[in-house]
């Protein structure tokens, strides 16, 4: 007779489903934002953290080091002369938040701006992290259609005027402008302005999820939104995640301090990592420039393998826009395929990749989308990989044809 606690009548009503136990990786891994390991700048952090602990370690003994509850005053005064440096708006030490991971972020921008019963717009393919924070919060999640250039301004238009004969006013526009999660777009300068004066005329918020721009090679870096003109209603969002370590958990966010406080009050976490944003401020003062480089200079290369892997395995079955940066590959296969159900297979012979319908508002509208990040895997398990990827969806779809 087992002698093991029951836990089931106690657990709350409402909640998700229970997580299941971690197995490990998939041999081919192509899921979620994992970084290139090989590079990890593992020698500059270990000098980076034996410099701090030696110069700030006594400011441990706090819950906050010396920098208060808004986060670690050197990460975010690199932060200020990054964002004047490479974004092209410098906002003050005191309007920028440190977050466990830019998730975090998210999290406390919903909790702080949406109720039941509110409304918000994404890009109909999106976060998926964000666009399931919106739907547990109860609101409504309405999705605006995109082209190679992002969102599209006539049906924000179209939403937003819907919104307003219905007299209801949406909290906010969820977008990724620069290196778009999935699609990998990169929305221009004229269309971020169309999207900042309809937001404005309508009285909407946005939140411009920036956690890719550091990662771009192809075109040249377009000013974020909040660095434009007449864009005060805009919330801008960062990550060290995927230019450095998602393991590290870094975030952050730029707001006033009128959301800011709001957002604080809700940080009941005792503060994010110190130690961890005291070497992160030591060594991206330094060598924010050239480990940036490195790191671009790697995942373009392995975005050429993964396009030249899916041309040969999938051939003309396979329909996408090659990324000018970031870490995806979204990929739109015959409508006949069913991409939920192509992940099961694929799982079972140890390939993973993202599902297109976790990543879009209206699921149905991705159930042949998929996406592939090539960061983590190297370049001859990315080949063996989409070629088995390739295989199984032949089998179960009939799809490239063999």
């Amino acid at each position: 007779m087992s002698d093991a606690f029951d836990y089931s009548n106690l657990i709350a009503t409402g909640l998700p489903a229970p997580a299941a136990k971690w197995t490990g990786f998939a041999k081919y891994n192509f899921i979620g934002g994992h970084n290139d390991p090989e590079g990890i700048p593992v020698e500059g952090l270990v000098a980076s953290a034996e410099r701090v602990l030696k110069r700030r370690g006594q400011s441990l003994a706090t819950y906050n080091t010396d920098g208060g509850p808004l986060g670690d005053i050197e990460l975010r005064q690199f932060l200020a002369d990054k964002l004047q440096q490479y974004r092209g708006f410098t906002p003050s030490v005191d309007e920028i938040l440190i977050t466990s991971g830019s998730n975090h972020a998210l999290t406390l921008i919903c909790d702080s701006l949406l109720n039941a019963g509110d409304t918000a717009i994404a890009e109909e393919y999106s976060y998926a992290g964000m666009l399931g924070r919106i739907r547990g919060s109860g609101a409504e999640l309405l999705g605006v259609k995109l082209d190679n250039e992002g969102i599209r301004p006539d049906s924000l238009k179209s939403v937003l005027e819907d919104c307003r004969s219905r007299d209801v006013t949406p909290k906010f526009l969820f977008t990724i402008p620069t290196i778009q999660n999935p699609t990998s777009t990169v929305m221009p300068v004229h269309r971020r302005r169309e999207i900042l004066d309809l937001t404005r005329e309508y009285g909407v918020a946005v939140v411009e999820d920036e956690c890719y721009a550091d990662l771009m090679w192809d075109e040249t870096w377009p000013d974020s939104m909040r660095a434009m003109s007449r864009s005060e209603h805009v919330i801008h969002v960062g990550s060290f995640s995927k230019y450095l370590s998602p393991a590290l958990r870094l975030g952050y966010v730029v707001a006033p301090w009128q959301l800011l406080s709001q957002m604080l009050a809700l940080k009941n976490d005792g503060g994010t990592s110190a130690l961890s944003q005291m070497v992160v401020a030591d060594f991206m003062r330094e060598h924010y420039d050239d480990h940036v480089a490195s790191m671009n200079t790697r995942l373009e290369r392995k975005r050429d393998v993964l396009v030249e892997a899916v041309r040969e395995a999938f051939g003309d079955s396979a329909k996408y826009e090659i990324p000018a940066g970031g870490i995806y590959l979204w990929l739109k296969l015959p409508d006949s395929v069913d991409t939920l159900l192509l992940e099961r297979h694929a799982l079972a012979e140890g390939v993973a990749f993202n599902p297109g319908s976790q990543w879009s508002v209206d699921p149905d509208n991705a159930r042949s989308h998929l996406r592939l990040c090539f960061a983590n895997p190297d370049e001859s398990t990315i080949r063996e990989g989409v070629a088995k990827l390739a295989q199984i969806c032949s089998r179960e779809f009939g799809l490239p044809a063999t």
